[in-house]
């Protein structure tokens, strides 16, 4: 009895261009974002003798975005343990940053907002972070800095499209955290 021979073809699968130039830009992509991180940390730092980590800096935009907040939403957005987002407010508080006042719709609730303090920080923060920007957008070629714009709206349309389908928040505010 002799077996069936068996031929097999190796061949190197190419993904499709379009998806290949995808996965190029996203590598691209994420080597801007390491870069615009070193920026950040430099723009944080320069903004306030006051470290603030990224998670901090986190509950600052969303208190921003959402002046009153409690607790537990606060704990929503970020995707923490109610615990974990005390302290953090704690910490905030302490630096001059947050206040805690009592809901003028239930006496048992805290709302959380910025101080003067911390729009101040932020306003900085966005200063300095527009500043190193500028000066390196302005070493680009006009026809780069137009491709660069280009593509960044096109990014932007496409993270807000995808943004969109995922939100399931009744009250038409974002989602999104900082």
């Amino acid at each position: 009895m002799t077996s069936p021979s068996v031929s097999a073809t190796v061949r190197c699968v190419t993904p499709p261009a379009p998806r290949r130039r995808s996965a190029d830009a996203a590598r691209a992509a994420s080597d801007v974002i390491e870069l615009l991180e070193v920026l950040w940390e430099r723009g944080r730092d320069a903004a306030s003798p006051v470290p603030v980590s990224s998670s901090q800096l986190r509950v600052l935009y969303i208190l921003e975005r959402d002046e009153g907040i409690n607790l537990r939403g606060l704990g929503d957005l970020l995707g923490a343990a109610p615990s974990s987002v005390s302290r953090l407010c704690d910490r905030l508080q302490a630096v001059g940053f947050v206040e805690r006042a009592t809901s003028q719709t239930s006496r048992r609730e805290l709302e959380l907002r910025l101080t003067a303090g911390g729009r101040r920080f932020l306003a900085e923060l966005r200063e300095r972070r527009e500043e190193a920007l500028t000066a390196a957008i302005a070493t680009m070629t006009p026809a780069a800095r137009s491709a660069l714009v280009e593509g960044l709206a096109g990014f932007r349309t496409a993270v807000g499209n995808s943004e969109r389908l995922g939100d399931d928040r009744s009250d038409g505010r974002s989602a999104r955290s900082a």
